[in-house]
């Protein structure tokens, strides 16, 4: 039986074009650090680096410790002096990034259906951005943070998306087995991963990223709409 249903974000519930959202975020980011003295290509350099080491993070530190490590390791002992001044941005002004992102009303319909229908709603978006970030990304679906049982953030996870390990973390926070959930992503490596530790998967594919070269129909996918009859569908099998 399928208690609890985990949603990626970013393109599965906030539509946007990957590559555009980093582009104009880490742009954003190196302006509001410039008056502090940090160049575009340090920001940039350190974003990427740093979320490298979170991706690959073993479980040893938090994804938080994993990022600044590495950012120290990059700027010197200044990076962590400034974590004040990075966190004003996520604060301040990470919420204009939301200009390149799409909105679709669907989402937060679909995802309250669900929380209503008594299953519990895990917001399953790769744990690499602060709290607040996270939040704000939240907001831009319209809806709040408090109504997803668990989000996933930097702060709080020691894993990353593709390891199944970052998945058993959230399994074990809720005492789930995996042939109780259903994961609900757009990207066939990331979060289709889940598949192969029994979880059940849905794709969506109006944002679809796909690295490799097999037929997508291997996994139930389409909108909202059928997201939902596929729901229906498993739980009338049960």
């Amino acid at each position: 039986m399928i208690k609890a249903i985990l949603f990626d974000l970013d393109g599965t519930l906030v539509p946007m074009d990957q590559r555009i959202f980093v582009e104009d975020y880490i742009k954003k980011m190196a302006e509001h650090m410039a008056p502090y003295g940090y160049t575009f290509e340090e920001i940039n350099t350190v974003m990427w680096k740093g979320t490298e080491a979170m991706v690959k993070n073993d479980g040893s530190r938090s994804n938080y410790d994993a990022f600044w490590e590495t950012a120290e390791k990059f700027l010197g002992k200044r990076a962590i002096d400034d974590i004040p001044k990075f966190d004003e941005f996520y604060v301040e002004k990470f919420d204009k990034v939301k200009e390149v992102c799409g909105y679709e009303e669907k989402a937060a319909q679909t995802v309250r259906k669900l929380r209503n229908d008594g299953y519990t709603i895990i917001l399953a978006t790769n744990p690499i951005f602060p709290r607040k970030a996270t939040e704000w990304r939240i907001k831009w679906l319209g809806m709040e943070p408090e109504e997803f049982d668990l989000y996933t953030t930097y702060e709080n996870s020691f894993f990353s998306k593709p390891n199944p390990k970052y998945y058993e973390e959230i399994l074990s926070e809720f005492a789930l087995k995996p042939e109780e959930c259903l994961m609900v992503g757009n990207d066939t490596r990331d979060d289709m991963v889940t598949r192969k530790m029994g979880m059940k998967v849905f794709l969506r594919t109006n944002y679809l990223i796909h690295r490799e070269d097999y037929d997508i129909d291997i996994y139930p996918n389409g909108d909202f709409e059928e997201l939902l009859e596929y729901i229906e569908k498993i739980k009338n099998e049960e």
